[in-house]
């Protein structure tokens, strides 16, 4: 056996939870009691081009570790529906599950997650979802929020740093300018302040703008990065309009360096962006397949006896893989204590969680009593030769 295959054979030791159960009031694998868990996910709406892969990555890592045992001898009972990306949806199905007695629960949206945060709280459900709004890191407001992904806020503050760095080692004197152009959704205006402070605190000129909904085209928003003077264009939206986005640079003759945050830095971009999207920086706290590393293989090996690929499924599969595998750790921990399985031992449980692996797609997580922010690091890619290359190691936002 190779020590890659060591290596990631005890990262899915951890993650795979096949151990015997130790007993306790969830049960033990003497009864084997599905754990139910809720989630919601964007299949439809506005953000149905990455939420499908997410929630099929957090499906199949249901799905894979039931077929191994479940965790502590329980399988998981995932109960889902999509929501198509409407916070009022997403509240009635929230509350249908808790009444239905799921123990934890996988979000998706900056809006809804944040909508629901209070109501979380009251229930004491545990939450992870696919927002990484710097808003959920409140431990006041959201105590039982948590945060895999690198929050958006950290990932814009990297990227204007890069760019700050890049501008002056091409030996520019003067201040560069950076644009942020984002969804127009609490989504996507999440880190448009802690951008701008951070820029303007480090000598760098800021404007943000939003992306209208429905539009054919971003000439008119172009035009308006154009007459700014714009240097560097940060993007902060999902993969289908930042392509639109590309291309109309492209044919405009907009020449700024673009950097796109992680919900459009991935596959989807470069397969709809085409030549435009060459040359791109990513902001990327989840590894793309294109830069294997040990915690792509059990997925990859799951989805290939289903004739199927992880470069296909895209870097979104993992991150949903991910996600669901940080919260059965939490699960794992409260079943290996011999406690019930509820939501407040579960967030006590995902509290003492550090440097959890996740076999180098992400950099290591860590959680405690006073913070619920996963990481804050994250690596640059590039897109060469239609694909994303690694360009940086983990950088912090500190």
């Amino acid at each position: 056996m190779s020590r890659k295959i060591k290596s990631v054979f005890f990262v899915l030791v951890i993650a795979s939870l096949v151990l015997t159960a130790c007993g306790g009031g969830g049960g033990g694998s003497e009864d084997a009691t599905p754990i139910k868990v809720g989630a919601i996910f964007d299949l439809t709406g506005a953000t149905g081009d990455v939420g499908t892969p997410y929630s099929e990555g957090v499906k199949g890592y249901v799905e894979w570790l039931n077929a191994k045992g479940g965790v502590e001898g329980h399988p998981i009972e995932l109960v889902s529906a999509d929501y198509a990306y409407k916070v009022d949806v997403a509240e009635q199905l929230y509350s249908q599950y808790v009444s239905e007695g799921v123990v934890a629960f996988m979000g998706w949206g900056t809006g809804d997650t944040e909508a629901l945060r209070t109501k979380i709280a009251e229930d004491k459900i545990p939450f992870m979802s696919a927002s990484y709004s710097a808003a959920l890191l409140d431990m006041t407001a959201a105590p039982y929020n948590f945060l895999i992904g690198t929050s958006y806020s950290d990932q814009a503050i990297i990227a204007v740093r890069w760019a700050i760095d890049d501008w002056a080692a091409k030996g520019n004197s003067d201040k560069p300018k950076v644009a942020l152009i984002h969804h127009n959704s609490p989504f996507g205006q999440s880190p448009v302040e802690d951008a701008k402070a951070f820029a303007e605190a480090n000598g760098a000129e800021f404007m943000s703008l939003p992306m209208p909904a429905g539009v054919t085209d971003f000439v008119a928003e172009l035009a308006q990065m154009q007459t700014f003077g714009a240097n560097y264009v940060i993007v902060h939206t999902v993969s289908s309009p930042a392509a639109v986005l590309l291309k109309d640079a492209k044919s405009q003759g907009f020449g700024a360096q673009f950097i796109c945050l992680n919900w459009c830095a991935d596959e989807i971009l470069v397969n709809l962006a085409g030549d435009a999207a060459e040359g791109v920086m990513g902001a990327l706290p989840f590894a793309p397949p294109t830069s294997p590393v040990p915690g792509h293989e059990a997925a990859a090996e799951f989805l290939q006896g289903q004739g199927k690929t992880l470069e296909a499924a895209t870097l979104h599969y993992t991150q949903g893989w991910w996600t669901m595998a940080t919260m059965v750790e939490g699960i794992r921990r409260v079943l290996a204590d011999g406690k019930e399985v509820n939501g407040e031992n579960i967030r006590a449980a995902l509290e003492t969680i550090q440097n959890f692996s996740t076999g180098d797609v992400t950099t290591a997580i860590s959680f405690s009593a006073t913070s619920h922010k996963g990481n804050n690091a994250l690596k640059l890619f590039q897109v060469e030769g239609g694909k994303w290359t690694e360009v940086s190691d983990f950088i912090s936002a500190e």
